[in-house]
């Protein structure tokens, strides 16, 4: 499936293609347009200029004025919520998905139950809606989707309304469904866990733009992208290359880091450090080639055997994570408002070309 696609109303400007047979995780903070995309494949919103298609089929060319409608497109959209017909039973609701593309009662009653089968759900033909918990009513809608044969399954965060239960139970199911049937998928997700487990690939939409792409293994080992950073729970600092091993930022704070890749003095990038590799000091080190950053103490936090100091957002940098020992911050008196600095070794820092923000990325 390839987008490519703008509204000035929605403030997006987007252009991805998704391989076919994959399943490709969709990251952005509200308000990115990861929503916005789901509705241009699904023919929900029409681009003000654009198309997409899906393989040979043309589906929306603004140019030509051609546009198929939603349900003409082979493409099912799951939300977060399940959208059940309350007036019918389990069965014929997700009966109504063939039955809706024309099959007689009778096959798309067998389609059902099959489908219904594959994600464990068959038990539940003769309940009606009111009658299923959230996991049950979603597990049903994902049943509807298939049913329907899609080319492009699409995902709406599909785990967002459920509990903390139902939540993998769901995962597991659908992970199941995906492996078996390889179809092209779309999931619009703020998990990570999400993206491990059930993408092949990753697409992150920031500010209306497409910033990222690649496999789930290498956005989130190396991300170039501020989303990207904080899904995969490293430190992003942005600046600009003032040299190979340097990036310089808005503020003039030169940070020392290493780089894999060529770079053109000059140009925009990013250092990732994990919290794991920033040490916080009382009083500035000095005698060592390492980067320190003065910082004051927003807030901490135990996340169970060490303790995560965060810092107020200041000079052009975001907030930045430390990882240190409950002794550590016992012995320092780490607490909100104490200014102390972060340090970090410059072999502990990546630095990489950061993407164009409006260009457009194709995997």
């Amino acid at each position: 499936m390839h987008v490519d696609a703008r509204s000035s109303a929605r403030g997006v400007d987007l252009t991805v293609t998704v391989p076919s047979g994959a399943v490709t995780a969709l990251l952005g903070p509200n308000g990115a347009g990861k929503s916005t995309l789901l509705a241009f494949a699904a023919g929900l919103v029409r681009p003000d200029e654009g198309t997409v298609r899906i393989g040979a089929r043309m589906l929306t060319d603004t140019g030509s004025g051609h546009h198929v409608p939603p349900h003409r497109r082979r493409v099912a959209l799951l939300a977060q919520d399940p959208l059940l017909f309350p007036h019918l039973d389990v069965l014929q609701n997700v009966a109504f998905a063939p039955r809706s593309r024309g099959d007689g009662r009778a096959r798309s009653i067998r389609i059902a139950r099959d489908r219904l089968d594959t994600v464990g759900a068959l038990d539940l033909a003769d309940r009606r809606p009111r009658e299923l918990s959230g996991g049950q009513a979603q597990r049903v809608a994902l049943a509807r989707a298939l049913a329907a044969d899609p080319d492009v399954l699409l995902l709406d965060e599909p785990f967002a309304a459920l509990d903390a239960d139902s939540a993998p139970m769901m995962r597991r199911v659908l992970r199941e469904v995906l492996q078996e049937t390889s179809r092209t998928t779309v999931l619009v997700t703020h998990d990570q866990v999400d993206a491990l487990t059930l993408a092949h690939r990753v697409a992150v939409v920031e500010n209306g733009r497409m910033v990222e792409t690649g496999t789930v293994h290498d956005v989130l080992r190396a991300p170039r992208s501020t989303f990207a950073a904080t899904i995969a729970g490293v430190n992003s600092i942005e600046g600009r290359f003032t040299a190979p091993d340097v990036l310089t930022t808005a503020s003039g704070t030169d940070i020392r880091g290493h780089t894999d890749e060529p770079v053109v003095t000059g140009s925009a990038g990013v250092a990732l450090l994990h919290p794991t590799a920033v040490a916080v000091f009382v009083d500035a080190p000095v005698g060592s080639p390492r980067n320190v950053l003065p910082v004051e103490i927003d807030h901490v936090e135990s996340t169970g055997a060490s303790v995560r100091i965060t810092s107020v957002s200041t000079g052009g940098l975001r907030p930045l994570h430390a990882d240190v020992t409950v002794a550590a911050a016992t012995e320092l008196d780490l607490v909100p408002g104490r200014r102390v600095f972060f340090v970090v070794k410059a072999g502990e820092v990546a630095l990489h070309r950061a993407r164009d923000p409006h260009a457009r990325i194709d995997p």
